[in-house]
């Protein structure tokens, strides 16, 4: 099994030195969330990721999550540490008070996420989708609802879902079957089979909070006409408690390659009682509120996920000893293969993605709390716009590095990461389907180019660019030749949007076919920003700890030399077009 250490100090590091967006600081309700506080709260969460949910991640993956009897049952021991981890108010972490919750802000739960994706991201997918549906609820649901539904939610007693797919319908939902009747009441008769979902029944929670997307019988075709209903596993009475079981039953649960201690269930509505969340046919603006939150912390799965493989390779190059190196430091045997300058490189590789990885979710976590909550409307939807932009990078680009790294990983470990043994070949299965769900990596990258770049508000990418270009310009003399290079790179950028823009208005399979090179190109020059900011606390506080930021400048230096030139391949691969892809004559 592997093991596995949380990175606190430079989640500390990040929220220590990083927390200088004049924007993010405006922010009262913040105020309090003092260094000191937010350390305590990340080394309780290092102790139950590793202690208590960590050992999880094998067990769930040989004795995956079970339908018997129309009961889905969990795999052993998850039971247990569900009722310690609502205990701890895990489930609370980032929710109202009102509810509730704990009010910590995403700077924080983020750090959260990252751990329990690397503990074992079966288990989180239990309460992940909780959070997502407390996010939706809270926003669009009336007070009605929130006040009945939303502290059990926080509390984690009652869990959620979200229900989109269908046998006919994933990414063009306008082809959606599943039919809601108005009733004499207000309320709605939920009629349909979703598939694919997540957490879809199990036996954690003593109820499940569905967020089923439907059509009213009168609503259009098409996207227009679908409506959002909350749909409980059980009714719900109104003292708010449990009543009797709503129509909804589980058909099966789909056996996968990984995350197995998960359940992913095929769900069957049969007139179960629904209420409608949000305005009529405006169901999809309701749900975007679930899944573009849900997709940047699937981009978060895949960084807990890289760390863990990361940490483990390290610890196994360490002490496993094969072959020689050019220049040996043996006169008898094998050196340590941490000698080799191949395996160097891997390991280099994992650590500067990472770690940047690390710094650019922290920026946009705060760029995340700034478009919910500051007071000034323009700031917020700059900051919004900053979101919808980054939010398919982070979910594809993190993924898609994910599978690179656990990848790298198994290499590492040669044979014996082959085997069930070290836990690293789970890893890479686990990590899968981060780049498939929430939308496959592929869709995100055809909604940034043709929809993300530019909005009502104007070019995203441009007012983007200039910002970024304004906060690198640094004065210090160290850090001038990275700059350099991430102008370079920059430049490259722009003109890589600006080709995205001309081409979309005369040869859109050019812009399809270059649109995840054009979301790489942006993933790694963004990331080289994240990068810029770390530095630039590096350099000037060099003297006050000088090995943890001696490990930050010579590791921003492999990721500057050896990582962000896949940027300008990314473009001249781009600049072919499509001509020859979709000319081609399969046989």
């Amino acid at each position: 099994m592997p093991s596995y250490t949380a990175p606190v100090e430079d989640m500390m590091f990040l929220f220590e030195k990083l927390r200088d967006n004049k924007n993010y600081n405006e922010l009262e309700k913040y105020k309090e969330v003092s260094p000191d506080l937010v350390k305590d709260i990340l080394e309780e969460a290092a102790k139950i990721n590793q202690n208590l949910i960590l050992p999880l991640a094998k067990i769930g993956d040989e004795n995956p999550a079970v339908l018997e009897n129309g009961v889905v049952r969990t795999p052993p021991g998850y039971k247990e540490a569900y009722k310690k981890y609502i205990e701890d108010g895990w489930t609370s972490l980032s929710c109202d008070p009102k509810y509730g919750g704990q009010g910590m802000p995403k700077t924080v739960s983020a750090f959260f996420d990252e751990m329990l994706s690397a503990a074992s991201l079966s288990f989180k997918l239990y309460s992940e989708l909780s959070i997502g549906a407390y996010n939706c609820i809270n926003h669009h649901a009336s007070e009605e609802i929130k006040k009945k539904y939303l502290p059990k939610i926080v509390e984690g007693k009652w869990s959620g879902t979200m229900c989109l797919t269908e046998p006919v319908c994933g990414t063009d939902l306008g082809l959606l079957k599943t039919k809601a009747t108005e009733q004499k009441d207000g309320s709605y008769k939920i009629s349909g089979q979703k598939i694919f979902i997540t957490s879809g029944d199990h036996d954690l929670t003593e109820n499940i909070i569905h967020l089923v997307l439907a059509r009213a019988s009168d609503s259009p075709k098409g996207t227009k006409g679908i409506s959002l209903f909350l749909v409980p596993k059980f009714k719900v009475k109104e003292d708010g408690g449990i009543g009797p079981r709503n129509g909804i039953s589980t058909g099966s649960i789909e056996s996968k390659m990984g995350i197995k201690g998960s359940a992913t269930c095929v769900l069957n509505f049969d007139e179960a009682s629904g209420y409608m969340i949000g305005k009529k046919d405006k169901g999809l603006n309701a749900m975007f509120t679930m899944m573009n939150l849900e997709r940047i912390v699937v981009g978060i799965q895949g960084l807990g996920i890289s760390e863990i493989a990361y940490q483990n390779s390290l610890a196994y190059a360490k002490e496993r000893k094969q072959g020689k190196t050019n220049k040996t430091k043996s006169s008898n045997g094998a050196d340590f293969i941490i000698e080799h300058a191949d395996i160097r490189r891997s390991l280099l590789n994992m650590k500067s993605i990472i770690e940047g990885e690390r710094a650019l979710c922290f920026w946009l976590s705060q760029q995340t709390e700034v478009s919910l909550n500051h007071p000034n409307e323009k700031v917020r939807q700059q900051a919004s716009d900053y979101v919808s932009l980054m939010t398919p990078v982070v979910k594809s680009l993190f993924t898609d590095l994910a599978m690179e790294i656990t990848n790298d990983a198994m290499q590492i470990f040669g044979g014996y990461g082959y085997t069930k043994d070290q836990g690293i070949e789970q890893l890479y299965r686990d990590n899968r389907i981060t780049p498939i769900y929430e939308g496959t990596n592929s869709v995100q990258a055809a909604d940034l180019v043709f929809r993300k770049l530019s909005n009502k508000n104007g070019n995203i990418i441009n007012q983007f660019l200039e910002m970024i270009k304004s906060e690198t310009n640094s004065h210090n003399e160290k850090i001038k030749p990275f700059v350099k290079d991430f102008n370079y790179h920059l430049e490259i950028l722009s003109k890589f949007s600006k080709w995205i823009e001309e081409k979309s208005k005369t040869e859109k399979d050019d812009v399809s076919a270059a649109a995840n090179d054009y979301l790489r190109t942006l993933g790694f020059v963004s990331i080289a920003y994240a990068w810029i900011k770390v530095l630039e606390v590096s350099f000037k506080e060099y003297n006050q700890n000088k090995n943890f930021y001696d490990d930050k400048i010579n590791t921003a230096k492999f990721y500057f030399e050896k990582v962000l030139p896949r940027a300008e391949q990314h473009f001249k691969s781009a600049m072919s077009g499509s001509s020859n892809i979709m000319n081609f004559k399969f046989n």
